[in-house]
């Protein structure tokens, strides 16, 4: 067992954005100091924390100067660089190990690892080429998404196939990107589940979460969710049998799909704090930076209970038209505002979130759909 980090030490985190911000002011709010390395000048992180590394990530001298400095890290994107992450872990401790963040970044990787655990993904293949991409979509269309395996996210590397000149507008544009093919479902609903695991190998689970897409972009969470009792048992325990099979520590998110036949699958891992689990800033016990901040140290974990039902609205760039209603937003008790920092607002930039409270779901769908309407941003429920 990893030996506890005492508050008034230093915590890292690799990566600078909002999700290394608010990771920060949870450490800081244990008694910890927090140094951020992102090669960014200017990044949400760094403005908060006790110090910014800002240099590359083969900038050798100064990450080691960063591990110097830390008594232990953790990482806020699946995207740093293997070679750093091995680098880091070499000198310090890394809390998730380096194989999560291998198994994350490949879509490929991840897929495979569902499959051996029994937590299917949908019926996907793997591709290289344009004569993979047609000999995958001769198995598995005429409905499909193609994505590429690596650094795809909120809608991103990603395209809709649903017709032969389709098809051939993906080969032309993707070539021999390595990418995964997925046969789309018809979707009924779409759920995660958030959890923190410890080096002892505790677990704290939050509740599971019904999530609305836009446009590939997260939109709202909403707790307590639709699943039914099964369905809840089933997610937390495939999200518990990816963290246990990954020997993980930290904090992670797995996402799952439901289909209108009643059928699960398992979407993606995320080994980080997720979108999805914002919610917990103001609808838990102990938020999901917290946890973050409590594993990484080595401390007990807190209470994932829910205390108040709760809805996360996704701020994007969009929503600043000329400028966030805030003083409408704010009038509302149980609304509360959760700003990223960043000075430019643009389309499908997450800006921030909201997070509603409310002592019932009835309650708390209203004052969800109050403040949607001021944002004038869409709605909390699918189909």
């Amino acid at each position: 067992m990893t030996s506890k980090v005492e508050p008034g030490q230093w915590l890292g985190v690799l990566g600078g954005g909002q999700l290394g911000r608010m990771f920060a002011q949870a450490a800081q709010s244990l008694g910890y100091r927090v140094a951020v390395y992102e090669p960014a000048e200017h990044c949400p992180a760094g403005d908060v924390a006790d110090h910014h590394f800002a240099a590359a990530y083969d900038n050798w001298e100064q990450l080691s100067a960063f591990c110097e400095r830390c008594a232990a890290v953790t990482v806020e994107f699946e995207n740093v660089p293997p070679q750093a992450l091995e680098f880091v872990a070499e000198r310090t401790r890394l809390a998730p190990n380096a194989s999560a963040f291998a198994t994350a970044r490949s879509r490929r990787n991840e897929k495979t690892l569902f499959t051996s655990l029994g937590v299917d993904p949908v019926p996907w293949r793997y591709t290289e080429s344009p004569s993979d991409i047609r000999d995958a979509y001769a198995e598995l269309g005429p409905d499909v998404v193609l994505k590429t395996n690596e650094f795809g996210y909120d809608g991103k590397g990603q395209w809709r196939i649903a017709s032969i000149d389709s098809l051939e507008n993906a080969v032309s544009a993707i070539g021999n990107t390595p990418c995964v093919m997925e046969k789309r479902i018809d979707l009924d609903r779409e759920f995660s589940v958030v959890l923190a695991r410890a080096d002892n190998g505790d677990v704290a689970t939050f509740d599971v979460v019904e999530n609305v897409h836009v446009s590939g972009i997260l939109h709202t969470s909403t707790v307590p969710s639709c699943a039914d009792e099964a369905q809840q048992d089933r997610l937390v325990g495939a999200a518990r049998a990816i963290a246990e099979s990954l020997d993980y520590v930290g904090v992670m998110a797995v996402e799952f799909f439901v289909a209108k036949d009643g059928r699960v699958y398992t979407n993606e891992m995320a080994p980080r704090p997720h979108n999805s689990g914002h919610y917990t800033m103001n609808g838990c016990r102990s938020s999901q930076f917290e946890q973050q901040a409590r594993a990484l140290a080595g401390l007990p974990l807190g209470s994932a209970e829910l205390h108040s039902p709760t809805v996360m609205i996704n701020l994007l760039g969009d929503a600043w038209s000329p400028v966030l209603p805030l003083k409408r937003l704010l009038s509302q008790p149980g609304v509360n505002v959760h700003l990223y920092g960043k000075a430019d607002a643009k389309p499908g930039r997450k800006m921030g979130h909201i997070n509603v409270t409310a002592p019932s779901a009835e309650k708390v769908g209203r004052l969800a759909e109050y403040s949607i309407e001021v944002l004038g941003v869409g709605a909390t429920h699918q189909g």
